[in-house]
């Protein structure tokens, strides 16, 4: 009991670590990952933008970065990251290939959020005039609140899980925590610890995720 209370701090640190990158790296990758999953919809035939070329170049863009494991993906594009933030390990090391890695999962995400809304309100505003711009700002991303709240919901959760390979590049985190502690060293305690608050965050962040989306759906 004492070790573990000693451990607090060391708990402490790599939460914050989680929560740091999980932060930035989410935040950039929804500015990336929303637009293209915008572009994904209303580029395809008979939308308000049709365009092959952009959307069959963006469609395969997305599925080779999604194809990739997000260890691979971290080791192959390590001279990007060292030309964007200077280094390749660290938090900083490690943010460059989450947004990398993220970014493709919320545009598919978001591209199927914007399918589920109703294109015959698409079409009535059309008939009433709207410009294809306010169509997309006004209508489209308004009627898929819910469904994009989800989208971040469900991206924030896999974020948590791929900041434990993060630890690969020094860059901590409740996840290597866990590996450092519990696989590497047989510290069955610790690593229960560390799973549990794993969990307990995962839990809170859906439960929000699932409120926020159910107040907007009730507001629309």
């Amino acid at each position: 009991m004492d070790r573990l209370i000693e451990m607090i701090p060391v708990f402490g640190q790599s939460l914050e670590e989680t929560v740091i990158m999980v932060s930035i790296s989410l935040f950039f990758a929804t500015v990336i990952g929303i637009p293209l999953g915008i572009l994904l919809v209303i580029t395809q035939d008979n939308h308000l933008f049709p365009n092959k070329w952009i959307y069959h170049s963006l469609n395969t863009i997305i599925n080779i970065v999604r194809s990739l494991p997000f260890i691979i993906l971290m080791v192959a594009i390590i001279p990007f990251t060292e030309l964007i933030v200077g280094t390749s390990i660290g938090i900083e090391g490690a943010i460059v290939p989450l947004i990398v890695f993220t970014a493709p999962y919320i545009s598919r995400l978001m591209e199927t959020a914007l399918h589920d809304v109703d294109r015959g309100v698409i079409e009535a505003y059309q008939a009433m005039g709207a410009s294809r711009t306010q169509i997309i700002f006004r209508i489209m991303l308004r009627e898929a609140r819910p469904g994009i709240v989800l989208c971040l919901t469900i991206a924030t959760i896999g974020l948590i899980g791929s900041t434990a390979m993060a630890g690969a590049v020094g860059a901590g985190g409740l996840g290597d925590l866990a590996l450092r502690y519990g696989y590497q060293q047989w510290d069955i305690e610790v690593m229960v610890i560390t799973v549990v608050i794993l969990v307990v965050l995962v839990q809170l962040i859906q439960s929000l995720g699932n409120w926020a989306a159910r107040k907007l759906k009730k507001s629309a």
